[in-house]
């Protein structure tokens, strides 16, 4: 996500993840390839396998420093917020944030191309949603405990719920380009937690 800065390789290497993690939002891991990088720097595809063997080591550093930068994100939450229902708020916007730049999850994108990917890619979009459900059902089982959420079934299922659900809200919005539908859907899915009336 755009929302908090990591360590993270300097000079080429950086500028090559920062254009291919962009490619990867906007069209997917099958739609670029080195010669799209390249071309974007201006450096030769040479250059390129210098920093990253090939195209399935490059998606695991871009897979690893996105999972990085999304958990300093989900730190930065529990670090400034207490309540159940505002951490959620916040998690659904690091999603807004993102479809706002006209762009997805990156391992949403990579999700859906699951059954094409390298096997170490694969192990990696799993690590980075099995990070994102046990973080919300830590809140969700919180929220619960508290008495500020309430929803039927256990924490790991709602949890699984939220992410499925944000996850699909942005690939439905994005054809429309209108970053309210998820909004909308975002707003849905959380009121639903809390006991407030859902949106009309």
């Amino acid at each position: 996500m755009a929302a908090t800065q990591t360590q993270a390789p300097t000079g080429t290497a950086q500028r090559i993840l920062d254009v291919a993690e962009r490619l990867v939002q906007e069209r997917g891991y099958n739609g670029f390839s080195y010669a799209n990088v390249a071309g974007e720097l201006g450096i030769t595809k040479a250059s390129l396998h210098y920093h990253f063997a090939g195209k399935a080591e490059l998606g695991e550093a871009l897979i690893d420093r996105y999972s990085a930068r999304f958990g300093e994100a989900l730190e930065s939450i529990d670090a400034t917020i207490t309540v159940a229902g505002a951490k959620l708020e916040a998690y659904a916007s690091l999603y807004a944030d993102v479809l706002r730049g006209d762009r997805m999850c990156l391992c949403g994108m990579l999700a859906s191309e699951y059954q094409t990917l390298p096997q170490p890619m694969r192990n990696s979009v799993i690590r980075f949603l099995d990070a994102n459900t046990l973080w919300l059902t830590a809140v969700l089982a919180r929220g619960r405990s508290e008495g500020t959420l309430s929803f039927d079934g256990s924490p790991t299922d709602a949890a699984q719920t939220v992410l499925g659900a944000l996850q699909g809200a942005m690939l439905v919005a994005r054809p429309y380009a209108d970053p309210a539908r998820f909004q909308a859907a975002a707003a849905y899915t959380l009121a639903s937690l809390n006991g407030t009336p859902r949106p009309s």
